[in-house]
């Protein structure tokens, strides 16, 4: 039971702002454009300023798309599946009228 609980406040504590590191990662200014989230796409927390992390998603023959987590953890997740998370920013952006 103890061990559970450690391993839950492990979880949390990683994911949390407060422990996340930023992304040192130089992108385009293409992908810098206005961001239309103010959560992260994956777990819906209120991203931080100055703790975010920050991730350029490449593919190929598509634009780079700049991504915005709260943590790093997060970040692993949407590399699990990017094009779920991509779709949620989509939305959002049309909701907002900002641009991708």
């Amino acid at each position: 039971m103890h061990r559970l609980l450690l391993i839950f406040l492990i979880t949390i504590a990683t994911c949390h702002p407060a422990f996340a590191a930023p992304v040192a990662e130089e992108s385009p200014a293409k992908a810098r454009a206005p961001y239309p989230l103010r959560t992260c796409v994956v777990s819906g927390e209120h991203l931080e300023a100055g703790q975010t992390v920050e991730y350029v998603h490449k593919e190929p023959g598509q634009p780079d798309r700049l991504v915005r987590f709260c943590c790093r953890k997060c970040l692993a997740r949407f590399k699990a599946d990017p094009a779920k998370y991509l779709q949620k920013l989509d939305e959002a952006a049309a909701k907002s009228g900002k641009k991708k």
